[in-house]
């Protein structure tokens, strides 16, 4: 999903992790299996930025609003 994220949908949102930790987000790049994230602001250890393996990554929230079918151009479809 990370490696076709579409123009049309902001690059903002957040992660919760396999282990619990919620990390919002304002931008990422990805590296073979990695995605680095950047956040708005620190969070409390004073940390902007995180590398999460994408087998740590059990939800992506969005807060792009709007209609679903723009999320269609990241694979997602309408059920039959």
């Amino acid at each position: 999903m990370f490696e076709n994220w579409p123009d049309a949908i902001e690059r903002r949102g957040a992660i919760v992790t396999t282990h619990g930790e919620n990390i919002p987000f304002a931008g990422f790049l990805i590296s073979f299996g990695l995605l680095l994230v950047e956040r708005d602001g620190p969070d409390s250890t004073g940390t902007r930025k995180v590398i999460i393996s994408y087998d740590s990554i059990a939800m992506v929230k969005f807060s792009t609003a709007g209609e679903l079918s723009r999320f269609q151009a990241m694979g997602f479809q309408p059920p039959l």
